[in-house]
């Protein structure tokens, strides 16, 4: 169980794959914990099923304000124009950087290892994606794997990943398990 954990979701303002959101926010609040959301803006963000425009969700925090040693853990959900948007964030590519630094367990779905990269923290890790990103992670030094959930402990922080929605019953499991300790 989770109990007095706060997980940070990073989001793009816009461009965030909803379910890659919802679900394991769904799963962290079913396992005990809270979770923030997090974004570059205040208000709230615009999440998508894929191109089409879906539901808002209201911002807990901004990025330059947020501070990662107050949250026990991180997820990155999806979407392609979400984590595109992200790694130009300079505040953003800190905040998911902090993480790693911290040995905090971070959780990342589908397009969202692209902030990763962006944060220099791929680097020997295995880790799998949306089958388009696999040049880019090994091109940054990672390993890449195509299964639905890989648990990468060779480095500072525990980093689970998944490539798609048909993952995210393994990855909400995985991502929990993770910020449970």
């Amino acid at each position: 169980m989770m109990n007095g954990k706060t997980i940070a979701f990073l989001v793009a303002p816009e461009g965030v794959e909803q379910v890659e959101l919802t679900e394991p926010w769904k799963a962290v609040k079913q396992a005990g914990g809270t979770p923030k959301l997090v974004s570059t803006r205040s208000g709230q963000i615009q999440a998508f099923h894929h191109l089409d425009k879906a539901d808002k969700f209201a911002v807990d925090e901004t990025v330059d304000g947020a501070d990662a040693a107050s949250f026990d853990g991180l997820v990155l959900p999806g979407g392609v124009a979400n984590p595109d948007f992200l790694r130009t964030v300079p505040q953003a590519v800190r905040f998911a950087r902090a993480f790693f630094d911290l040995g905090k367990p971070v959780a990342t779905i589908c397009h969202a290892p692209w902030t990763l990269i962006e944060a220099d923290v791929v680097r020997g890790r295995t880790l799998t994606s949306w089958p388009s990103l696999q040049t880019d992670l090994r091109n940054a030094g990672a390993t890449w794997v195509d299964r639905e959930i890989v648990v990468c402990t060779n480095g500072p922080n525990m980093l689970v990943s998944s490539r798609k929605p048909d993952d995210l019953k393994a990855f909400c499991q995985a991502a929990t398990d993770a910020f449970a300790g």
